[in-house]
């Protein structure tokens, strides 16, 4: 024989056993398999690019290919023309086929795909799984057998019953879930003395609400509800409404500040964006003052914050001060005298701090001495208005005058 004809032959022998060899390797390292299980599935195709999946569905021995034959056997068997199985049995072997094809579009989609070309998967996938709960009114019996064996496929309407019943039981679990961490963080806040019980409140309803949320995502994930797109539209709503309510949330960082560091609580009277009454109420977004004459004013938490705020019941104690003024002609010494005679005689006056009567000023009419005891806040106007009319009164009866304010006028005389 030729060697070069014997060399031709044997390089075409060694190029088809080769491209059998590639093509048996290819057929031996699908997954494309009617018994094989979604996890096992999952597994597989977490380290495949999108070029693998794609050949792993459009692949002639491919999931495509797969779910295309079973559509055809199943056909098939409706019209009693194949012995390969019952309607039934075959229909559940579809099913399962397409839910499996769906993982891999899933990871598709999810590793960045063509839109369209995963789109046109979805579309199919979707196409089948309306065809197998068709209903056809002109055949009521067959439209029931076809509606039992859905309902009877493992994949099929079990499927569905599984993962409501899923559902629910996954929002019951966090629902208790949710109760027990509130009751964990109640009680860590409730250890730190400065905490108000609104501040408390939030944490413990924040704690809860997050945790029901995280349920409520996972649970939607066990029905197969595609949760990625939801969370991006919650997060998309949230800015929009953030950036709506500025000002409100703004009042809400205010009232939380207020909360923490507490500079007054309900029940305190404060002076606060020059408004003075007594704390009625207090919210993460406003305060509401009631003052002296009954008026119920509501203050935006964020103008309190960003202003002064002066707690006048912050402290269980504190000074009245008073200024009492006698003419230049009398004598001081016997004025001090009588006011420490008032003071020593109030029994709402505390003896520690000691009050102080000092000459404070000699002014245009009178010489003022400033007398300033100490009281409980709470009877600081009880002590205020009793304290200046028993001076008058004293003042009276030891003959010291409370000059009014004085004018000397110089008249001059002179010849016509």
């Amino acid at each position: 024989m030729n060697p070069r004809l014997l060399l031709s032959i044997c390089v075409v022998g060694l190029f088809v056993v080769a491209f059998s060899g590639s093509a048996t390797a290819q057929e031996a390292t699908t997954t494309a398999k009617t018994d094989i299980a979604k996890k096992e599935l999952a597994v597989l195709i977490e380290p495949m690019t999108t070029e693998d999946l794609l050949v792993e569905i459009n692949a002639p021995n491919g999931w495509l290919a797969l779910v295309k034959q079973a559509g055809q056997d199943l056909a098939q068997a409706r019209l009693g023309a194949t012995d390969q199985g019952t309607p039934e049995a075959l229909l559940k072997t579809r099913v399962g086929l397409v839910d499996r094809m769906r993982l891999l579009v899933k990871d598709l989609k999810s590793k960045g795909g063509d839109e369209k070309v995963v789109a046109g998967f979805e579309s199919y996938l979707d196409s089948l799984a309306t065809n197998l709960l068709e209903i056809d009114t002109k055949d009521p019996s067959a439209a029931a057998k076809k509606f039992y064996e859905w309902v009877k496929s493992e994949d099929g309407g079990i499927r569905i019953a599984k993962n409501v019943v899923f559902f629910i039981l996954i929002l019951v679990a966090f629902k208790i879930l949710a109760a027990i961490l509130g009751g964990i963080v109640r009680k860590a806040v409730g250890r730190l003395k400065k905490v108000s019980n609104l501040l408390q409140d939030f944490f413990v309803n924040t704690t809860k609400k997050l945790t029901f949320f995280i349920g409520l995502i996972v649970a939607l994930g066990v029905l197969g509800i595609e949760v990625g797109p939801f969370v991006a539209a919650i997060g998309a709503v949230g800015f929009i409404v953030a950036f709506a309510l500025q000002g409100t949330l703004s009042n809400f960082a205010s009232g939380i500040m207020i909360l923490m560091y507490r500079p007054y609580d309900i029940g305190d009277v404060v002076n606060v964006s020059g408004v003075i009454g007594k704390v009625d109420a207090m919210s993460l977004v406003s305060t509401t003052v009631k003052t002296a004459d009954n008026q119920v004013v509501v203050i935006p938490n964020n103008s309190i914050w960003g202003g002064i705020i002066t707690n006048i019941t912050g402290e269980a104690t504190r000074r009245v001060d008073l200024v009492f003024g006698i003419g230049y002609g009398d004598d001081m010494d016997k004025a001090k005298a009588c006011m420490q005679q008032v003071l020593d005689g109030h029994e709402l006056i505390l003896k520690d701090p000691a009050p102080v009567i000092e000459v404070h000023e000699l002014a245009d009419s009178s010489v003022n001495f400033v007398c300033r005891p100490w009281c409980k806040t709470s009877d600081y106007w009880t002590v205020r208005w009793d304290v200046t009319k028993q001076v008058k009164e004293k003042f009276d009866a030891e003959g010291i005058s409370i000059p009014f304010p004085q004018r000397d006028v110089h008249m001059f005389t002179e010849s016509a």
